[in-house]
């Protein structure tokens, strides 16, 4: 285990160095770049995902949706309807809804929320970058399928360098269509299928990592 938390610390110094930037709060509205920088597969046009674990993207599965599953999905983000605050909350049950879902599939029943060197290497266990991949690729399918209504899709961002005290840690992240607000949507602090934080992007820059 040593070894493989190396490995993940080897793997933090580079993506902090890679997004240092992104402490600027910067938000880009495609997320190709950083599928390409952290090994992940984006989503097909079908709703096929390719789930990241094993931490930095080290495995990926692909999980594939059936029509009574988009149905669920649908519904679920249809329940936000009202507002860009509901249609938050539901977008935070739909990923929840879905690491349950595909759970069976990857093995990830079992993954473990936040700061968590040793399981890295681990399949079915996850760090911010599979996290973060993870859910931006459930948001891409949603914003795909027309199910969101009030908010756009951008690239992940990220905080946090060893040269200020904090670990890299890296966020899917939504924009409120009308005001231009940037939400994250971070699934890395808890555990498998619950419901990840959802917190206006300011702050989550400003906050420290769950430990």
């Amino acid at each position: 285990m040593f070894r493989n938390g190396m490995k993940y610390l080897a793997l933090c110094a580079v993506t902090g160095a890679t997004l240092a930037a992104c402490g600027t709060a910067q938000i880009s509205s495609h997320s190709g770049g950083w599928y390409r920088q952290h090994s992940g597969v984006m989503p097909r046009a079908d709703g096929r995902l390719y789930i990241c674990h094993g931490f930095g993207c080290a495995y990926k599965t692909p999980v594939d949706f059936s029509p009574a599953q988009l149905s669920k999905l649908r519904n679920i983000v249809a329940n936000g309807a009202a507002s860009p605050v509901a249609e938050r909350r539901a977008i935070a049950k739909a990923v929840a809804w879905n690491e349950a879902r595909v759970a069976p599939v990857v093995g990830s029943a079992n993954d473990v929320g936040g700061y968590d060197l040793t399981n890295s290497g681990e399949r079915g266990q996850m760090d911010c970058i599979d996290e973060a991949t993870n859910t931006t690729s459930l948001l891409l399918v949603m914003q795909g399928k027309g199910y969101l209504r009030y908010h756009e899709v951008v690239s992940p961002v990220a905080r946090g360098f060893f040269i200020d005290g904090e670990y890299p840690h890296a966020t899917a992240v939504v924009r409120e269509k009308e005001s231009g607000r940037a939400f994250a949507i971070d699934s890395w602090p808890r555990g498998n299928a619950q419901a990840p934080v959802v917190q206006d992007l300011g702050s989550w820059f400003a906050s420290l990592p769950a430990s």
